[in-house]
């Protein structure tokens, strides 16, 4: 059913005016979105296909442009426009969570801050989070992406930016896209030259966390690094 065929309450946009988008399935929601199907399926219709193909919400969070553009009837622009309301999203509920003071001060603080960060990724993401002298968070970045195997970290990209938010102490994290949290020889070499730069530097590593498959292995919780 086409969305001109649908009596005028209830049409999405119509049901969005009268009670509020909290109040719409994610079809009528993915319609608004889309705004118009094309001249063999509904935008309804489409919305159908776009949320089987994802089967969950939560998988809407690494779409990419060209898995959206499979799906028929989603063209350039509507592809374009999913990815920019799903990362508008993550940009919100990243900017209300850091307002509330994250405190690291804990390995599992650490890991459940970043744990859905990092679940499912097909590659090794490294990430530093830089904390003041209470271990509040001051900024959380991104410096590396690798492959599936490797990731190729640059100690002085880790020390630029703290001195940048002058930061009193680091927090690095990654994944294993394999799920094994054990440590790879290289995780250790790059742990102990970071831990020996900042010691050096006066900014300490605080701790290297590796997240697996529901689970994690941190480097202090180890004894393999002593800051706090």
């Amino acid at each position: 059913m086409k969305v001109k065929d649908i009596p005028p309450r209830e049409r999405p946009r119509e049901r969005l005016i009268q009670y509020g988008a909290e109040n719409l399935s994610n079809e009528e929601l993915l319609s608004i979105i889309l705004k118009t199907g094309n001249g063999k399926k509904s935008v309804k219709e489409i919305s159908l296909d776009l949320l089987n193909e994802f089967k969950e919400l939560n998988s809407f969070k690494d779409a990419t442009k060209e898995q959206l553009q499979k799906i028929k009837g989603i063209g350039l622009a509507q592809a374009l426009t999913i990815l920019s309301v799903i990362e508008l999203g993550k940009r919100i509920f990243v900017d209300s969570v850091i307002k509330e003071k994250i405190i690291l001060n804990t390995s599992d603080a650490i890991y459940q801050y970043m744990k859905y960060q990092l679940l499912g990724k097909k590659q090794e993401y490294f990430y530093c989070l830089y904390v003041n002298a209470k271990k509040e968070l001051i900024e959380r970045k991104l410096l590396f992406m690798g492959t599936v195997n490797r990731s190729v970290v640059h100690p002085r990209e880790v020390f630029k930016h703290a001195y940048l938010c002058s930061a009193s102490g680091i927090v690095c994290i990654h994944n294993h896209p394999s799920g094994d949290v054990l440590p790879s020889k290289e995780d250790i070499r790059l742990t102990n030259s970071l831990v020996e730069l900042g010691s050096m530097n006066g900014i300490p590593i605080i701790d290297h966390i590796i997240i697996g498959d529901h689970n994690y292995y941190s480097f202090y919780e180890e004894g393999k690094i002593i800051n706090l």
